[in-house]
């Protein structure tokens, strides 16, 4: 898989992309053009409950049965259940995605995380971040251009060694194509490459990611594939 192909992945949390728009270019350009623009907001919107859920469904319960529970609103992030042990539990939609993705706008994309309390602090102001700009009915350029604004203006939070999230939730819908889903962590590094990580190399466990690659986000995602889901059940093999 080539660099620039990496570059083309969907949701964040979605390292299945990557394949799939490699394997299937076409379907990604029809996904694409079926996702020009922001839907109705109300169809990225969830029964608060159900979205407690599913955001809780990210980690095992020995660490989101602790954790902060945050749930998207008309206005942005909201906090749902206070929390004792530094984790952060929320569900993005596809605008956390690169930009140049087929799934920016996809209403239909849930990525139930839970961050460790380094990336709670350090990685899910981006995503509050990005989020508000949507909501205010910002267009991706828009958006684009306000990140970098905001990154040389140091209004972004600086990443903490150690950041991670779980993304281990057998209820999330990553991409219309495929399986729709898979089973990893995701560790969060100042900008690298895949080679300094032994990331991609034959027999190695470590996925390069291009989540916040080419974004005003100075950040790299490096993914790794688990074999259960948070509720203990087998996952697919990657």
């Amino acid at each position: 898989m080539n660099r620039n192909t990496r570059a083309t992945i969907g949701l964040a949390m979605s390292v299945l992309m990557v394949v799939l728009a490699a394997v299937w270019p076409a379907e990604a350009q029809d996904r694409a053009a079926a996702y020009p623009s922001m839907a109705p907001l109300n169809q990225y919107l969830m029964d608060r409950g159900a979205e407690i859920a599913l955001a809780r469904s990210a980690a095992p319960e020995s660490i989101s049965g602790q954790a902060e529970i945050q749930v998207l609103g008309p206005h942005g992030y909201e906090l749902a259940v206070k929390g004792t042990n530094g984790f952060v539990c929320v569900v993005e939609r596809g605008w956390m995605s690169p930009f140049d993705s087929a799934d920016f706008w996809n209403p239909k994309l849930r990525g139930p995380l839970c961050f460790n309390p380094a990336a709670a602090r350090s990685v899910f102001p981006l995503t509050i971040k990005r989020t508000n700009l949507v909501l205010a009915g910002q267009s991706k350029a828009q958006i684009m251009e306000a990140l970098k604004t905001a990154a040389s203006r140091k209004e972004l939070p600086g990443l903490e060694g150690g950041a991670m999230s779980y993304m281990m939730s057998k209820k999330a819908y990553l991409t219309d194509a495929g399986s729709h889903n898979m089973c990893h962590l995701m560790i969060y590094s100042p900008l690298a490459d895949a080679a300094s990580w032994g990331a991609d190399k034959p027999g190695s466990p470590i996925i390069f990611s291009g989540q916040f690659q080419g974004a005003p986000e100075p950040i790299t995602v490096f993914l790794i594939p688990v074999p259960k889901w948070s509720d203990g059940t087998t996952a697919p093999q990657m």
